[in-house]
């Protein structure tokens, strides 16, 4: 019989319902009836008219009282959470808005578990976009570096492979094609030596070698070292300074250095022949030295200069070709002038020139203010 009646039930009823706050509500009130009417029962002399009211009565309560309080306090507020979850699957809706809907209509139990809800699935998404963008990265880089590893590998190999096939013989050619060869191996070194260099730094494996040192002496060593490239392609490069004081800077020498060859030369090979200029400005700030290397070369687009910082970006990718380079200059750039608390600002405008800017931190010694 009892399992006759629970096929039955079951056959009427959905599942589903068992779950509501109905369902729950009348299970729950059933039981408190018949404990009611069993405890009633206990007593003698009881009319039945007493079972039923009591039962009713008692029944009528424990409904009304377990419906209310699940179907507004839990099933309603579960109902939201489900509903705003199926809105997380929906990619038409900002993480904005999506925040703005679950905080809308929950009551306080509710409140904190919609927000968590909301600011994991925001975090998630951040994460997915991370992820998306670097392995549009990495494989933009890998082509990029087979790219640019091809180029100097096939050329020493074609060199080599002609002096090989009986062009050795021939002493002017061998020569030739031998000094050929030596230069796209020394492209392939520096270019494999900027990536070592600049993948360290990435991973935190190069520290700043910091050392107290006067800006204006480097400043001055790197103009007279790139004077002469200068001067043979016809521009004039100057140097400017307020005034001879020592300019005490706390940093990594040789890292400094290697930023000022690289903004000069850049300004140099991108410059026009025989009208140009470079400067290289330090500008005294008080706490800070303003570095300024300004040039009236070519110049950049606003598109191109967003990216200039990129890894193998190239402006004009035929001209830089020509004039050398591993592409990763302004990304070593980049990670050096962080490295040192500080950010570089570019401004260019095609036909009228560069400016490239960054400022250093002056070293304050403590004894000499006190």
């Amino acid at each position: 019989m009892t399992g006759g009646f629970r096929t039955f039930v079951f056959s009427k009823l959905d599942r589903n319902m068992w779950f509501s706050s109905k369902a729950v509500s009348f299970l729950l009130a059933s039981c408190v009836s018949l404990i009611t009417v069993a405890f009633l029962s206990l007593l003698n002399g009881v009319d039945w008219v007493v079972y039923v009211v009591a039962g009713t009565i008692s029944f009528s309560s424990a409904f009304i009282l377990t419906y209310v309080t699940l179907e507004f306090m839990i099933f309603r507020e579960l109902n939201k959470v489900n509903n705003q979850i199926e809105i997380l699957k929906s990619e038409s809706v900002s993480p904005e808005e999506r925040i703005k809907i679950f905080q809308q209509g929950s009551s306080k139990i509710f409140q904190k578990m919609n927000a968590d809800i909301a600011d994991y699935a925001h975090k998630k998404e951040e994460e997915i976009d991370r992820l998306r963008k670097m392995e549009i990265y990495r494989r933009e880089f890998l082509a990029d570096v087979s790219h640019e590893l091809k180029t100097p590998i096939f050329a020493a190999q074609g060199y080599i492979l002609t002096l090989l096939d009986g062009a050795i013989d021939d002493e002017n050619v061998r020569m030739k094609f031998l000094k050929r060869a030596a230069k796209s191996l020394n492209g392939l070194d520096a270019l494999v030596r900027d990536l070592l260099t600049i993948s360290h730094m990435e991973s935190g494996e190069i520290s700043m070698d910091m050392e107290i040192f006067d800006l204006q002496t480097l400043a001055t060593d790197v103009v007279d070292q790139l004077e002469g490239k200068a001067h043979k392609k016809g521009l004039e490069i100057y140097y400017e300074v307020e005034n001879d004081d020592e300019i005490a800077i706390e940093g990594d020498y040789n890292r400094i250095r290697q930023v000022l060859v690289n903004l000069v030369t850049n300004s140099i090979k991108y410059n026009k022949e025989d009208e140009g200029w470079v400067k290289v400005i330090l500008e005294d700030k008080g706490e800070e030295v303003n570095v300024v290397i300004e040039d009236n070369g070519i110049g950049i687009s606003e598109e191109d200069l967003q990216r200039i910082f990129e890894r193998f970006y190239r402006v004009d990718k035929s001209r830089s070709k020509k004039a050398g380079g591993t592409g990763l200059g302004l990304a070593i750039v980049k990670h050096i002038i962080e490295a040192h608390d500080s950010r570089i600002h570019v401004s260019s405008e095609l036909g009228k020139g560069t400016r490239c800017e960054f400022a250093l931190k002056k070293y304050q010694d403590l004894d000499e203010e006190v």
